[in-house]
C-alpha cells in the first residue's frame, strides 16, 4: 500500500484484516505500480475527483488488472455522475415517498455482521411497478439506490470500519424473495434489471456476502439468467436459501443485529427498516460523510434535505447491457 498524500485522507482504518490479493495492505508492487499507472492516466485526462487509493483499487479489481478497462470503466462512472448531477444531489436528496413505497418494497441498512459490515436488506415479493410507480418514478428510484451507495461509502463503511479497527469495504446482503412468484417475475426482473446495471458499472467491488432468502420454486431459472450478470467471483458470494434459512444466515449475522422477521431477536423500536441503526450513528464511531453539509456537532446521517427536481437518468439503465462483467449487488440488484 503506497498512500498518496493528495488523495489518500482516510479518516478511518486502511488496511483489510484477512489477507486478499490485490486488497490494500496486500498489494504486490506491481498492483502498486498499477494504482500509480491508472491515476497517471486519468490525472492526464483532467480528473481530480475520487482518485484515493481505495477507490481505484476497488475499479482495478473489477476488471482484473487491466489498466486500460479499469480506466474506461472509471471514466464511464465519472460522466454517469456528471449526467445525473449526483454530487450535488446526494446532501440535499430527500425521499419522502420511502414510506409509501416500502409497502411494495423494502430497502434498509440495519447494524452489523459478524466481520462488522453493515448489514443490508431487501424484500422483492411485494414489488409492484404499476403500483409504485403511482407514488414514484423510475428515476427516482435508482437516483435513491445511487444515494444510498454514496451513503454506504461515507459515512457507513468508515464508521463500521472504525469499530472493526480494520478497512471494511463491502456490504452483508440480504434478499427476501417470499411472494415472488411466476407471475411477479417479470416485474421484479424488470427493476432489478435496471439498479444491477448501476450496482455493476458504477460501484464495484461492494458486494461481502449475499444470501438470496425464501427462494420459491422454480427459482432456479431466474438464477440462471441473473448469473449471466455476474462475474463468477461474485457467484462465489452467493447463497441461495429456502424458507429454513434462519441457521446458516445466524452464522454470519449475530442474533441480537438480525430483525425478528428474518429470525433474528431485534425489535427496534419503530420498526428495524425504519431505525438505520448502525456504527454510522454510534458516537464513537461516527463522524460527519465528506459530502455533508454540517450541522452543529451532529456527526450522524442528516436526510432532510427538501424535495428536488432528480435530472433524468440518461445512461441506458432502461436497456443497456453492463460492458464487462463485475461484482454486483444482486439486489439492487437482484440487483443489483
Amino acid at each position: 500500500m503506497d498512500l498518496n498524500p493528495k488523495y489518500d485522507d482516510y479518516d478511518f482504518p486502511y488496511t483489510a484484516a484477512e489477507k486478499q490479493d490485490g486488497h490494500a495492505g496486500h498489494l504486490t508492487e506491481q498492483q502498486i505500480a498499477l494504482v500509480h499507472q491508472l491515476r497517471m492516466m486519468l490525472e492526464a485526462e483532467g480528473f481530480t475527483k475520487r482518485l484515493d487509493t481505495l477507490t481505484l483499487l476497488r475499479f482495478l479489481r473489477a476488471r482484473k488488472w487491466d489498466v486500460n478497462l479499469s480506466k474506461r470503466m472509471f471514466v464511464d462512472c465519472e460522466k454517469w455522475r456528471e449526467e445525473t448531477k449526483l454530487d450535488e444531489t446526494v446532501p440535499a436528496w430527500d425521499y419522502p415517498e420511502k414510506g409509501d413505497i416500502q409497502q411494495y418494497y423494502q430497502q434498509f441498512y440495519h447494524k452489523t455482521d459478524k466481520d462488522g459490515r453493515p448489514i443490508y436488506i431487501e424484500t422483492l415479493g411485494g414489488i409492484d411497478l404499476t403500483a409504485m410507480y403511482k407514488i414514484t418514478t423510475a428515476e427516482r428510484m435508482l437516483t435513491n439506490l445511487a444515494v444510498e451507495y454514496e451513503r454506504l461509502a461515507d459515512p457507513r463503511l468508515p464508521a463500521c470500519s472504525r469499530k472493526a479497527n480494520n478497512l471494511l469495504e463491502t456490504c452483508c446482503t440480504i434478499m427476501d424473495l417470499k411472494g415472488v412468484t411466476l407471475t411477479k417475475v417479470p416485474s421484479v426482473y424488470s427493476y432489478v434489471r435496471q439498479a444491477s446495471v448501476v450496482s455493476q458499472n458504477y460501484y464495484p467491488e461492494r458486494l461481502g456476502k449475499l444470501y438470496l432468502i425464501n427462494a420459491p420454486w422454480g427459482f432456479s431459472t431466474v438464477w440462471s439468467v441473473v448469473k449471466g450478470w455476474l462475474d463468477p467471483v461474485t457467484v462465489s458470494k452467493i447463497n441461495i436459501l429456502g424458507s429454513g434459512y434462519q441457521s446458516e444466515i445466524l452464522k454470519q449475522i449475530p442474533a441480537e443485529n438480525l430483525p425478528k422477521a428474518f429470525g433474528g431477536t431485534c425489535e427496534c423500536e419503530g420498526g428495524c427498516e425504519n431505525s438505520d441503526a448502525g456504527p454510522w450513528h454510534e458516537a464513537e464511531w461516527a463522524k460527519p460523510a465528506k459530502w455533508e453539509t454540517k450541522k452543529g456537532d451532529d456527526a450522524a446521517i442528516e436526510n432532510k434535505g427538501s424535495s428536488i427536481e432528480t435530472p433524468e437518468v440518461t445512461t441506458g439503465v432502461e436497456t443497456a447491457e453492463a460492458p464487462e462483467k463485475s461484482e454486483a449487488k444482486v439486489e439492487d440488484k437482484a440487483a443489483a
